[in-house]
């Protein structure tokens, strides 16, 4: 996955799986049980993230689902609307390629990936990038893989549009992907940042138009890295948005790119290898700190750019953090053979304050998403329990005054759900 949020994020391409095990199970989705449609609030906008609807409320993204058989085609992405109740899962929405992608040569995408989320038009409506596969013949410059699904009232429900990229802001002949959403330049718009070729960045300034393009770009930014990683977040308080840059997309260093009137042109903190990097406020510094996930344990870096330096004893590499317990302090969250959560603590986190997430269902488990779905300020646990290409269970840990409240979910379902509505 990418960096997880502070506060908790959508995305599932922020979210990183535990691998799969055993083999595939050609039984038949179970879809007689999921729970009838209702309709999805219309709301009137609002500043709370991953919000599609506008309704105040936080919602999730489910990028990858059940199918119907072993072998059958994706079936899109899946949108499950939040409320004061947490999430519902009958106020939900199947966003396909087929009935709402934007073709490219006359072709329309086979699948959809979500990638990021912000509000890019400033409508106060929270829009969704996705990849698609876009065709390509192979020579020169490939087209940009990226569109855009903008929010409403009614939630994703409109056609997607491609994204622009101007040629001045690209090099070489990658694909531009990899978007990671923020106020890289401090103008209350929000700008992405996406991938280019040989240590360099596309910056693309905020906001966007309906027709897909940005304000403003200019030529590439060079980079200690070119694999951006979301969310972004404003890590020393300057008021312009940072972000996680990888030099791989798997095991290596990273670093903190830090934003400012230009854009994301500085890199403040070199950060150790690892597979993974979360942001949150972990307790020892007035900035925020980074926890960077690697097989032999988490490494801590306090008070960034350049703070005090920390380790943690963990099971897994793949971390994420939000405070659970609404004290300020941010909780990790660590993906491996097991789900443990750090407690937050003013000394920072440590081996010997953990709560251990037991899932409703036994097979492989992976982080979904945190963030408050009922807005209390809490931030909520969705974690996805996956048995089979067929079988999987959605369980949603609430959060509480006393911390993660594990003793059972608050919510679950599965995302075979959305197959009643393809």
């Amino acid at each position: 996955m990418g960096t997880a949020a502070l506060c908790g994020t959508l995305l599932l391409a922020a979210c990183g799986p535990t691998p799969h095990t055993g083999s595939a199970d050609r039984t038949p989705a179970r879809i007689a049980d999921a729970p009838a449609r209702v309709p999805v609030p219309k709301g009137k906008g609002s500043r709370t993230p991953d919000d599609f609807n506008g309704d105040g409320y936080r919602d999730l993204v489910l990028g990858d689902l059940v199918k119907e058989q072993a072998h059958a085609d994706d079936p899109g992405i899946g949108i499950v609307y939040g409320s004061e109740r947490g999430l519902v899962p009958g106020a939900r929405q199947l966003i396909a390629p087929a009935r709402q992608g934007a073709a490219t040569d006359g072709q329309l995408p086979a699948l959809f990936d979500a990638e990021a989320t912000c509000d890019l038009d400033k409508d106060g409506f929270t829009d969704l990038v996705v990849s698609t596969d876009p065709p390509y013949d192979g020579q020169g410059q490939p087209p940009v893989p990226l569109q855009i699904l903008f929010g409403s009232p009614a939630g994703l429900t409109g056609k997607a549009v491609l994204l622009t990229v101007p040629p001045a802001a690209r090099v070489g002949n990658d694909w531009p992907d990899q978007p990671v959403c923020g106020d890289f330049d401090g103008d209350g718009a929000k700008d992405l940042v996406l991938h280019a070729t040989g240590g360099h960045l596309t910056y693309l300034r905020g906001p966007f138009t309906r027709a897909g393009a940005p304000s403003g770009a200019g030529a590439p930014i060079q980079s200690p890295g070119e694999v951006p990683t979301g969310p972004a977040a404003d890590v020393d308080r300057d008021g312009y948005d940072d972000l996680i840059v990888r030099t791989t997309q798997g095991t290596g260093p990273s670093a903190v790119v830090l934003g400012g009137p230009a854009g994301p042109t500085r890199t403040g903190a070199v950060l150790p290898s690892g597979i993974d990097v979360a942001l949150g406020s972990f307790g020892r510094g007035k900035a925020l700190d980074a926890a960077i996930g690697a097989m032999g344990g988490t490494s801590l870096r306090y008070d960034l750019p350049n703070g005090a330096k920390g380790s943690l004893s963990s099971p897994g590499s793949v971390l994420d953090a939000a405070d659970f317990d609404g004290d300020g302090l941010s909780e990790v969250v660590s993906s491996g053979s097991r789900l443990r959560v750090f407690q937050g603590r003013t000394a920072g986190p440590s081996a010997k304050a953990t709560v251990v997430v037991a899932p409703p269902a036994t097979g492989a488990t992976r982080v979904v998403a945190v963030g408050d779905f009922d807005g209390d300020e809490r931030a909520d646990l969705a974690v996805r329990t996956y048995r089979s290409e067929t079988k999987d269970t959605v369980a949603v840990f609430s959060g509480a005054k006393k911390g993660l409240v594990t003793a059972e979910p608050s919510v679950t379902f599965s995302t075979s759900e959305f197959l009643t509505d393809s």
